[in-house]
């Protein structure tokens, strides 16, 4: 077995786009509960109140919906470059770009089905002001109750024409462990999960019903408990937010979720995600057949076929 590589830490933040600012960032501030660390002419820079980092959802308007970019922060300058010459050897490397208000210079590329990911290690910490300060000095900002109020990021799920493919590069390029899998009776790989620490997960794709590339799937942040989920069903319900689906537990990783849609209509997931930390040095990925998948969730309701068909930005099938 391949020695794990530490060199990327964490996920780090996710770049959304919205061709519905104002409403989006109402949405993401007044019921998702984020705060908004700060704003430039294009973008919102938001995090939970457990995040450490000034940002870890960037908003940005755009004519269209979906995914900028993903951010990993590696474990030091030298990780960095390590990771920038595997990419690079491998033809994805777009190369550097300036930072923002919430990190230094980052460097840029692509998965193999043309997703936009950034690595970077200089990060800006988030100093809460006065108002916002805990009694406890080991977190970053107190809760406030303003919401959902959601704790921290915990992953996202990207759609993917080739979802095998994406295994490769996603172990090779971040040092990324598979954890859990989908495998079709034909072989094809339908889902993948992937972790760079001691997280279940940080990052899954997922085939693309329509066969197209760069799509995006869902946002998750994490809530403390099971009653936090329920809380925001309740909370979305008073403030006129469609929910898709949830709350209801995933077979797969064992996860507690709630599936609405923002104003622009991007999937973001409420989910408590538990205890489940991968611990075992040489775990092995869990692979779910065909035939386990379509028996749907642990329990709750059966997975609506939007969820399966529904991504950002979204497509006509009619001009397939």
């Amino acid at each position: 077995m391949a020695e794990p590589c530490f060199d990327v830490a964490h996920l780090g933040h996710v770049e959304l786009l919205t061709n519905k600012f104002e409403e989006s960032l109402d949405f993401f501030v007044n019921v998702f509960g984020m705060t908004e660390s700060g704003r430039d002419e294009n973008s919102s820079y938001l995090r939970g109140w457990d995040d450490y980092e000034y940002c870890t959802l960037k908003l940005t308007r755009s004519d269209t919906t979906g995914l900028g970019h993903v951010a990993y922060r590696t474990s030091s300058p030298e990780a960095l470059e390590r990771r920038i010459k595997v990419i690079e050897e491998m033809g994805l490397g777009i190369g550097w770009v300036d930072g923002d208000q919430s990190h230094g210079r980052a460097y840029r590329f692509t998965d193999p089905d043309g997703h936009h990911f950034e690595l970077y290690y200089d990060t800006r910490l988030y100093v809460a002001p006065p108002e916002e300060r805990p009694a406890l000095k080991n977190i970053a900002q107190r809760y406030h109750g303003r919401g959902v109020c959601v704790r921290r990021i915990d992953h996202l799920n990207l759609l993917a024409r080739d979802v095998g493919q994406i295994r490769d590069f996603m172990v090779k390029a971040l040092g990324s462990r598979v954890t859990e899998q989908i495998q079709l009776d034909n072989g094809r790989l339908a889902g993948c999960w992937f972790t760079v620490n001691n997280k279940s997960y940080d990052i899954a794709y997922t085939e693309d019903h329509y066969g197209v590339s760069g799509r995006f799937h869902h946002l998750t942040y994490a809530v403390d408990s099971r009653e936090d989920v329920l809380r925001a069903a309740d909370i979305f319900l008073e403030n006129g937010v469609f929910i898709e689906s949830g709350p209801h537990k995933h077979a797969i990783q064992g996860t507690f979720f709630l599936y609405v849609y923002e104003p622009a209509g991007n999937r973001i997931e409420v989910a408590n995600a538990g205890a489940r930390l991968i611990l075992r040095p040489d775990w092995e990925p869990i692979t779910w057949t065909e035939a386990e998948r379509k028996k749907g969730q642990a329990w709750g309701m059966k997975t609506i076929e939007t969820f399966h068909t529904h991504g950002t930005p979204p497509v006509d099938p009619s001009k397939l």
